[in-house]
C-alpha cells in the first residue's frame, strides 16, 4: 500500500508520479542536519558551506538557517547531468571558492547519484589546505556507486529513481516544487530535447 501523500493536481499534470519526500519531512531532516553540524563546530571553528550550483541552493539556504552558529557560504558549479537523467561525469565549471585554507569545509549537494561530484570536489578542495572536509547531501540514491562514495551526512536514502523538486530539476524545471517527487517517463519524454 502506498502511504506517500497524494501528488497535488498541478504537479501530477506536469508528470510527477509520486511524492517521495514531503515538505514537512524535508524541513524536519534539514533542522536535524543543521543541529548536527552546529554541535560539531560549536567551538568557534571557521566553517564554510560550499554549495554545489544550482541544485543544492534551496537545500543549502535552509541548512545554513538551521545552523545557530557562525557559518559562511560559497558556491561552486559542477556539471554532470546536462539534459539527461543519468550523470554524464562531473566537470568543474566554475572557479573554486577562494580563502578556504585552514577552514572547516562542508560540501553541500542535493543528490549523491554516481559520486562523481563529491569525488571531484574532495580532490580539488583538499589541495587548498582546508582544515577539514565533510560532505552533506540531501539525498543518496540506493545504488552501488552512491552508497560506496564517502559522505559523512545524508538526509535521506532513496530508491534509484529520477527525482525533482526542492532544488532538483529536469531541464531547469521543477526546482521550485516544495517536495521531492518522482518524475515519470511521460514527464521526462515531454521535456527532453528533440
Amino acid at each position: 500500500m502506498n502511504t506517500s501523500p497524494l501528488v497535488p493536481t498541478y504537479w501530477r499534470d506536469q508528470g510527477i508520479e509520486q511524492v517521495l519526500i514531503d515538505e514537512a519531512s524535508i524541513a524536519r531532516r534539514v533542522r536535524e542536519l543543521g543541529q548536527e553540524l552546529s554541535l560539531e563546530f560549536a567551538d568557534g571553528k571557521d566553517v564554510v558551506l560550499v554549495a554545489v550550483l544550482t541544485g543544492a541552493v534551496v537545500f543549502a539556504a535552509d541548512l545554513m538557517r538551521a545552523i545557530p552558529t557562525r557559518v559562511a557560504i560559497s558556491m561552486v558549479s559542477v556539471t554532470s547531468y546536462g539534459a539527461s537523467t543519468t550523470s554524464q561525469g562531473a566537470v568543474l565549471s566554475s572557479a573554486l571558492p577562494k580563502n578556504l585554507a585552514g577552514k572547516h569545509v562542508v560540501i553541500v549537494d542535493e543528490v549523491l547519484d554516481s559520486g562523481g561530484t563529491l569525488r571531484l570536489l574532495r580532490t580539488e578542495l583538499s589541495l587548498l589546505g582546508v582544515a577539514s572536509l565533510r560532505a552533506c547531501v540531501l539525498l543518496r540514491k540506493q545504488r552501488e556507486q552512491a552508497m560506496s562514495t564517502k559522505c559523512e551526512m545524508v538526509g535521506f536514502d532513496i530508491p534509484d529513481v529520477f527525482v525533482v523538486g526542492y532544488g532538483l530539476d529536469f531541464n531547469d524545471e521543477f526546482r521550485n516544487m516544495p517536495f521531492v517527487g518522482v518524475l515519470g517517463e511521460d514527464g521526462i519524454r515531454e521535456r527532453s530535447p528533440r
